[in-house]
Protein backbone atom coordinates (compact mmCIF):
# COMPACT_ATOMS: atom_id res chain seq x y z
CA UNK A 1 0.00 0.00 0.00
CA UNK A 2 1.33 3.64 -0.91
CA UNK A 3 0.29 7.01 0.50
CA UNK A 4 1.05 10.30 -1.36
CA UNK A 5 3.41 13.07 0.39
CA UNK A 6 3.63 16.68 -1.37
CA UNK A 7 7.41 17.68 -0.39
CA UNK A 8 9.30 20.75 -1.05
CA UNK A 9 12.86 20.89 -3.43
CA UNK A 10 15.12 23.44 -4.18
CA UNK A 11 15.07 23.90 -8.09
CA UNK A 12 18.30 22.88 -8.59
CA UNK A 13 17.75 19.25 -6.52
CA UNK A 14 14.12 19.09 -8.74
CA UNK A 15 16.22 19.25 -12.03
CA UNK A 16 18.94 16.75 -10.81
CA UNK A 17 16.27 15.00 -10.24
CA UNK A 18 14.71 15.10 -13.33
CA UNK A 19 17.81 14.29 -15.09
CA UNK A 20 18.28 11.17 -12.75
CA UNK A 21 15.15 10.12 -13.48
CA UNK A 22 15.39 10.50 -17.16
CA UNK A 23 19.09 8.57 -17.70
CA UNK A 24 17.63 6.15 -15.42
CA UNK A 25 14.00 5.45 -16.89
CA UNK A 26 12.08 5.68 -13.21
CA UNK A 27 9.74 8.27 -12.21
CA UNK A 28 10.79 10.81 -10.39
CA UNK A 29 8.25 9.83 -8.10
CA UNK A 30 10.15 6.23 -7.66
CA UNK A 31 13.35 7.87 -7.16
CA UNK A 32 11.77 10.19 -4.57
CA UNK A 33 10.34 7.15 -2.66
CA UNK A 34 13.34 5.23 -2.94
CA UNK A 35 15.54 8.07 -1.44
CA UNK A 36 13.35 8.87 1.55
CA UNK A 37 12.81 4.99 2.76
CA UNK A 38 16.80 4.90 2.37
CA UNK A 39 16.95 7.42 4.60
CA UNK A 40 14.22 6.79 7.02
CA UNK A 41 15.69 3.50 7.01
CA UNK A 42 19.39 4.72 8.13
CA UNK A 43 18.22 7.11 10.19
CA UNK A 44 16.01 4.30 12.34
CA UNK A 45 19.23 2.29 12.37
CA UNK A 46 21.34 5.01 13.50
CA UNK A 47 18.42 5.85 16.70
CA UNK A 48 18.06 2.22 17.39
CA UNK A 49 21.98 1.98 17.92
CA UNK A 50 21.88 5.27 20.44
CA UNK A 51 18.96 3.41 21.91
CA UNK A 52 20.86 0.28 22.59
CA UNK A 53 23.81 2.28 23.79
CA UNK A 54 21.85 4.13 25.95
CA UNK A 55 20.19 0.44 27.32
CA UNK A 56 23.67 -0.42 27.99
CA UNK A 57 24.70 2.31 29.83
CA UNK A 58 21.50 2.46 32.12
CA UNK A 59 21.80 -1.78 32.84
CA UNK A 60 25.63 -0.79 33.19
CA UNK A 61 26.97 -2.82 30.24
CA UNK A 62 29.97 -0.21 30.28
CA UNK A 63 33.64 -0.27 30.56
CA UNK A 64 36.09 2.57 31.50
CA UNK A 65 37.55 4.49 28.12
CA UNK A 66 40.46 3.68 29.82
CA UNK A 67 39.83 0.14 29.66
CA UNK A 68 39.18 0.01 26.22
CA UNK A 69 41.55 1.75 24.80
CA UNK A 70 44.24 -0.52 26.65
CA UNK A 71 42.15 -3.88 25.17
CA UNK A 72 42.60 -2.35 22.07
CA UNK A 73 46.48 -1.37 21.99
CA UNK A 74 46.76 -5.04 23.56
CA UNK A 75 45.27 -6.75 20.05
CA UNK A 76 47.33 -4.28 18.26
CA UNK A 77 50.38 -5.10 19.44
CA UNK A 78 49.69 -8.53 19.64
CA UNK A 79 48.81 -8.68 16.19
CA UNK A 80 51.75 -6.59 15.28
CA UNK A 81 53.97 -9.26 17.36
CA UNK A 82 52.69 -12.20 14.72
CA UNK A 83 53.22 -10.32 12.20
CA UNK A 84 56.70 -10.12 12.72
CA UNK A 85 57.15 -14.02 14.02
Amino acid sequence: MSTTMTIRLSSETKAELSLLANVTRRSKSFLAAEAVAAYVARERSIIDGIERGLADMNAGRTILHDEAMAEVDALIDGIAQNRQA
